[in-house]
Formats: C-alpha cells, structure tokens, sequence
C-alpha cells in the first residue's frame, strides 16, 4: 500500500531539498580546495606603455579620495593619464578628485551630462573617452582600490600574444556599517569563489567592472562604448564582445578591493537582487544550476519538509561555508572575515538567488530600470526611485 499522496509529497520534497544540500556541501568543499590551487601569475611589463585610467563616477561615496588616490600612487614607469567623469556635478565627489589632484599632475575631471543610452555608467564613459591620449585605456569602477603595482601587473598582462584585455577578481571590503560587512561577505565567501570555481572547470568566461584593460583599436573594433548603452551587463558584453573579435581575456591571479557601503537592509537588497538579475540575463540555464551554492538554506527546507538529517546537514553546510571562507582569506591573504554572520548572510543570499526571478525591475544608483529578455535596460518611466 503507497504513502499516502500529501505524505509522499513531502517525502520527495524533503528529499530532493536534502540531496541539493548534499551536492552542495561537496561544491563548498571542492570551492575550497580550487581557490587554495589558483595560480597567482604576476608578470612584469617588457615595455611600459603610456595609459589613460577612466574613472566614471557618481554622485558621494565613502572613502573615495583614498580609492582614486590607489590608482595615482602606482609603480609605473610610463606616463599614466588619469580623467575621472561625471554626469552630473557633485560636490562631494569634486572635492575628492581636488584632494588627489596634487598627487598627479594629470588628472582631468569632466563634467558632462550627455546619454548615450540607459545605462548611465557607459555613457559617462563615452564622454571621457574623447580626452583620452594615450592608446591603453584603463576603466575601473568608483568603488574600487588597487595596489601599487596594479598597473604594471595589468599592462605586462595585455602585451601577452593574442590577449584583447585583461580583466581582475575583486574581494569586498566593508565600510562603516553591519549592513556593509554582509554586502563584502556576499563577496568574499559567494561570489569570489564562484567564479573561481567556474574559471577552474571552464564554466564561464567573466569580464568585470572592476577593470578592464584594453587598446583603443580594440575598443573600435567592437564599436566603441556606444555599442553597449543600453546593456545591464555592461562588462560582460564587452567581454562577449572582444571575445567575439577573436581575442582572449586575461585575469590574473590577484584580487582588487571592492568597498561596499550599503547602509540598510533595502539598499543591501536592492544592490544583490540587481546583480542577480544581472547574471540571471547573461545566462538563465546555468544560474538556475547556482541553486547548489546554498546547501544551508536548502538542508533549513529539507527541515521544514520533514527531512530527519537535514539539521545536522545544516551544521555541516555551515562548516564547509567557514572552510571556504578560510581558504579565500589564506589565498588572497584578506583579514578574518565575521564568521557569526554567516547564517544569516546564507539566507540573505538564498533570498537573492529566489528572489531574482519574479519580476524585471533593477535599482541602479538611485534610478529605476527594467531588464529586457535580451538583457537590455529600459528606463523605469517614473525614473528616480
């Protein structure tokens, strides 16, 4: 005689829930063991070219004269430009790039309100590029910070035979705040092995905003920054792109540092769910298949399906999350994470992971955008949140 059919129901359920949380405290294990393998290639330039850095800002950060001032202090032997734009004027951020001024002579800061399509950042780019001198261009993020020899490492990578650009890891480091310290955990204990994972078993060939390096002649062969206006993922397409043209990307072995300073747990949401759905756009298939990468969450729900093992598969889970969070901090030498948050940042992130996939909207500093089946922004019309 068969269970009855809510009964066996929930047997399935909690067991499925169970082999996920299974299969996933194997990849949290072999996560660990693929970040303590990856290599960490550091070259030399065989000649030092002349670079332009590109720094599209907006609006006030935290900390930001500090981080520009990262990309000035570099041991480089060629001359280094340096234009930091805005699309609109902030005094906050003018008064950061007049601190840095006087460590480098060449800085230029450009004001300009011109779109060029919906994603903003890309338009700002746009607008910098035509003061640019030199014939590689360097473009980071405003909420990254480099070390010293960021550009000679970046440059030594883009003279390699057949490289198109190059490209770099990045681990989060927390501003002020409990809210920050989730937003850099997501970071340094999700994201950055992840990638790892899936640049080690050739899963996926990533570009980040973090920096990418790369020679004006490659930036007009795949049609200049007008050509990715309107794209969420706009890094990643440019990667795509590059790629396309017949080149590879490099990324070397070394991390950059990512300051996150969401101040609340809205703003820590709105952030995660956006980069969600920024994946999610990219490839819908094998983020579906990142469900595995939450093995706490999915033993709490084999529980609460009835599931006998599963709470002990949780503390298991929890194990291997801290071992992999370990393994980061040895590899990448960062400073002990805040392990007691690691419960709650697992099921902040599952939150995530569900929660991009009902609806299209995205939050993106301060503006409001939908995301198209193609992965294309469209302009919230009510326009600032």
């Amino acid at each position: 005689m068969g269970l009855p059919n809510d009964t066996e129901f929930f047997y399935f359920i909690s067991h499925f829930f169970d082999f996920l949380a299974g299969l996933g405290c194997l990849y949290l294990l072999v996560a660990a063991a693929v970040v303590l393998r990856f290599p960490d290639r550091r070259r030399e330039p065989l000649c030092p070219e002349p670079v332009t850095i590109m720094k599209p800002l907006h609006g006030e950060e935290p900390q930001l004269a500090p981080r520009l001032a990262s990309f000035c202090d570099q041991r480089f032997e060629a001359p280094v430009q340096m234009i930091c734009g805005m699309l609109a004027p902030c005094e906050a951020a003018i008064s950061a790039v007049g601190k840095i001024a006087p460590l480098n002579g060449t800085i230029e800061l450009r004001i300009d309100p011109r779109e060029h399509g919906s994603n903003r950042k890309i338009s700002n780019l746009a607008n910098i590029h035509a003061a640019a001198q030199h014939d590689i261009f360097v473009f980071a993020d405003s909420d990254i910070e480099v070390g010293r020899d960021y550009l000679r490492n970046i440059v030594a990578e883009l003279e390699r035979p057949g490289i198109g650009a190059v490209t770099c890891l990045y681990h989060g480091l927390p501003a002020a705040g409990l809210w920050s310290r989730y937003a850099a955990l997501a970071i340094n204990a999700h994201f950055l092995p992840s990638v790892i994972f899936a640049l080690t078993f050739r899963l996926a060939e990533p570009c980040f905003g973090s920096t990418v390096a790369l020679r004006r002649s490659t930036l007009a062969r795949i049609g200049g920054f007008g050509a990715f206006a309107d794209h969420l993922a706009d890094d990643y397409a440019i990667g795509e792109a590059i790629r396309a043209a017949g080149y590879e990307i490099a990324i070397p072995g070394f991390t950059l540092g990512h300051l996150c300073f969401d101040q609340s747990l809205r703003k820590l949401l709105a952030h995660e769910i956006r980069t969600a759905r920024t994946i999610k756009s990219i490839d819908t298939i094998g983020y579906c298949g990142t469900i595995i990468t939450h093995p706490f969450a999915l033993a709490l729900l084999a529980a609460l399906f009835g599931a006998n093992d599963s709470l002990l598969l949780a503390s298991i889970a929890l194990a291997c999350r801290a071992l992999l969070c370990r393994c980061v901090e040895h590899r990448f030498h960062l400073p002990l994470q805040p392990y007691l948050l690691i419960p709650i940042r697992d099921l902040i992130s599952f939150f995530v992971f569900v929660s991009s996939f009902f609806g299209t909207a995205v939050s993106w500093r301060g503006f409001s955008y939908h995301v198209t089946s193609d992965g294309r922004l469209e302009a919230d019309r009510n326009g600032v949140q």
